[in-house]
């Protein structure tokens, strides 16, 4: 098989990768890309210890194991070329999220009752069930942590409600109400 021709199929699957990872990540049509400062801060810091320190790392092992010779059962050479590609393709995709990125500060929001992005909502399902969330950027999003986007149908559906109201969304396992019991932001709380 000719070597060109499997090269130039690696570098499709790079740009494949690329797009499903963008397409996971999309927002919607017309929306904006909005962060908050601390997840504006972490995008920023990763972008950073790939370029500064992990990809010189791996270039320098790279040309290491290219000196050794024979590249073809080297491999330091072959992983280290195929983390590399995974670090510059992680560099193109932060690097494009960045530039999207509008930061919003919910710390500098006006006080306000109703929920908006950077918001910390408690709520409380048909079951009598507690949960609280804080509304953030798709970047951000850690559903452990209580982070959710704000274009999850939960989110939109609380997006300008006040404590005391009642939403309803539709959740992949059906229609749901639940009752909004606190809203809080940033340096605003108890």
């Amino acid at each position: 098989m000719n070597k060109a021709f499997v090269r130039e199929a690696a570098g499709d699957d790079d740009n494949d990768e690329d797009e499903a990872l963008d397409s996971a990540l999309r927002l919607p049509q017309g929306t904006r890309n909005y962060i908050t400062p601390a997840g504006h801060a972490r995008l920023r810091a990763e972008l950073e210890q790939l370029l500064r320190v992990e990809r010189p790392q791996v270039v320098s092992v790279v040309q290491w194991a290219a000196a050794n010779g024979d590249r073809s059962e080297n491999a330091d050479y072959i992983y280290g070329k195929r983390r590399l590609r995974e670090i510059d393709r992680r560099i193109r995709f932060l690097t494009r999220r960045l530039d999207l990125a509008e930061v919003v500060d919910p710390a500098r929001r006006e006080d306000t009752e109703q929920v908006f992005f950077g918001a910390t909502v408690t709520i409380c399902d048909e079951q009598g069930a507690e949960s609280t969330y804080q509304i953030v950027g798709v970047d951000e999003t850690e559903l452990a942590r209580g982070r959710i986007t704000w274009v999850s149908p939960l989110a939109r559906a609380l997006l300008r409600s006040r404590a005391g109201d009642t939403v309803r969304f539709h959740s992949p396992a059906g229609w749901r109400e639940v009752e909004v019991l606190a809203v809080e932001y940033p340096g605003t709380g108890p």
